[in-house]
């Protein structure tokens, strides 16, 4: 139930294929201020490297999540948001800003997101995300690029794949009459 080991600086990560105990605001205050490696190797120790380099340095920093299909950098990249804003309130930044970034999640999921043979919630798509910060460490703003949107699930799914989880909230909530001609 370790999934997070380092290579060097590079955090690498196993996806457990079961929900974990590791994720809490609890948590984050441990990595809080501490240096790379002082704490378990985590999620959280990379955002918070980056989270002081930046305040520190006032210069950009970089996070990049690889990996093949099913390995978790969808969960990866919500848990270094949920971090990186979680850190940005404790630095005195504006609460509803951060959250409305983490809000926008779901929504880029249901349009860019689907069942396939290996993931029940894949992404079938690229995401840039640029956080900016204002000079306290409070989050400031977002613009989020996506690119690389696997055109052809709408027409076409293979075997135990499935469309775009926004077709099915769609037919979820239509009524009867909507259903019928959709």
């Amino acid at each position: 139930q370790h999934i997070y080991t380092y290579t060097g600086t590079i955090l690498l990560a196993m996806n457990p294929f079961e929900r974990l105990p590791i994720y809490s605001e609890v948590l984050m205050a441990g990595y809080k201020g501490a240096r790379m490696g002082a704490q378990p190797p985590h999620v959280y120790a990379v955002a918070e490297a980056a989270y002081q380099r930046l305040t520190k340095t006032s210069q950009s920093q970089s996070i990049l999540v690889s990996g093949e299909s099913g390995a978790g950098k969808t969960e990866t990249n919500k848990q270094l948001m949920y971090y990186l804003a979680w850190r940005s309130k404790s630095s005195g930044g504006v609460e509803t800003l951060a959250e409305a970034i983490l809000q926008s999640n779901p929504i880029l999921e249901a349009f860019g997101n689907a069942k396939t043979g290996r993931n029940n919630n894949s992404s079938r798509f690229g995401k840039f995300i640029r956080i900016h910060f204002d000079p306290k460490g409070g989050v400031g703003g977002a613009v989020m690029a996506t690119y690389l949107l696997e055109k052809s699930r709408v027409v076409f799914q293979g075997p135990s794949e499935r469309n775009y989880h926004a077709f099915y909230m769609l037919q979820a909530g239509a009524d009867g009459g909507e259903r019928k001609a959709l």
